[in-house]
């Protein structure tokens, strides 16, 4: 399914028929051979087998997850006209007042993989830092359930937490969407159909290295044919799950890949990072460009020598410690913590 990893010695390298490659921040530098080895088997597996390698890496970093502090408890939603019901996982603080922010996350895997609960330990350090309600949504996978299954799904778990937002102890005016990946990629997508749709009041929306374009044009696609985590070539078989033959034509809704969005007024504050290193990058920088020129609010990051991931791949490095103090500080003032 994905492309084999590259070497350490590879990833430096540059091609007189490809763009120069972008150096990575030595800290992570000098991580990565670790974390070739760990993904090659993902990497070189099938799909079925890749679910059920990350689902084992999954419980693994959850093994000593403290949730001394914390409430969680699974849900349902309706999904989609003439769909099946959606599961939510709700994180709560145990001491906690009527009206907390809350969070609606969206998990990351390139469309194709993950989980809801891979959202958890995040949700578990907000709720028990900050006292922030955070709720997941388990959204059906591609190429099992192409487009729009993913974003329906998702944006239907939205309109049914906003609207049980007392229930859930949530202040609707402080509701936040947040997603990484492929789950950035949604929660562009559900912010655009809540605002098309005149849906939930959204405070903000957080795009954690987002995957949003489908069409494989940009200038950081082509440096990145091999890359430490999610390469041009995985990125493409991510879409062609999603999207099958239209990936790259004109058939394409802006609300699965929302980089086609011509019109980016009326979204609500927007936090958009991304690494100089990965495939995304140029496509996140327009989209800040695009938020700028309708008049919108957005604060981009661009971290220098930054894999795809890195700032949870890579946890112990300087840069990834930045970029995470970064993202909860825009977090915290968005949400008034």
């Amino acid at each position: 399914m994905l492309s084999p990893p590259p070497t350490a010695t590879e990833l430096q390298m540059t091609s007189i028929d490809s763009p120069p490659t972008i150096p990575l921040d030595p800290e992570l530098a000098a991580m990565a051979p670790v974390l070739l080895e760990r993904f090659a088997a993902i990497q070189n597996a099938d799909l079925a087998e890749t679910r059920v390698l990350m689902e084992q890496f999954r419980v693994e970093r959850s093994a000593d997850l403290d949730t001394s502090g914390v409430e969680i408890e699974e849900l349902t939603a309706p999904g989609p006209a003439g769909d099946p019901d959606i599961a939510l996982t709700v994180v709560r603080p145990r001491k906690r007042a009527a009206g907390a922010p809350g969070i609606y996350s969206i998990h990351g895997g390139g469309m194709i993989i993950g989980s809801r609960l891979d959202s958890v330990p995040e949700l578990v350090q907000f709720a028990t830092e900050h006292g922030v309600v955070g709720v997941s949504v388990e959204y059906r996978l591609a190429p099992e359930h192409p487009d729009p299954a993913p974003v329906e799904d998702s944006y239907a778990g939205l309109v049914w937490t906003a609207a049980h937002a007392a229930d859930l102890g949530i202040d609707p005016e402080r509701l936040i969407v947040m997603g990484a990946s492929a789950g950035g990629g949604i929660a562009a997508g559900v912010t655009l159909l809540a605002r098309d749709r005149g849906g939930p009041h959204l405070a903000g929306s957080v795009l954690i290295c987002p995957m949003i374009d489908d069409r494989d044009a940009t200038l950081s696609t082509r440096q990145h044919e091999q890359a430490v985590v999610w390469d041009r070539t995985a990125n493409r078989g991510g879409w062609d799950a999603l999207l099958g033959d239209r990936r790259g034509g004109p058939d394409v809704s802006i609300y699965a890949a929302p980089a086609r969005a011509t019109d980016l007024s009326g979204l609500p504050p927007t936090f958009l990072d991304t690494g100089s290193a990965e495939v995304f990058r140029d496509e996140v920088v327009e989209y800040a460009s695009k938020i700028w020129a309708a008049g919108g609010r957005a604060e981009l990051h661009v971290w220098a020598g930054g894999f795809h991931g890195f700032d949870g791949l890579a946890a112990p490095a300087a840069i990834s410690t930045a970029a995470r103090e970064a993202r909860e500080a825009w977090i915290r003032r968005t949400l008034g913590l």
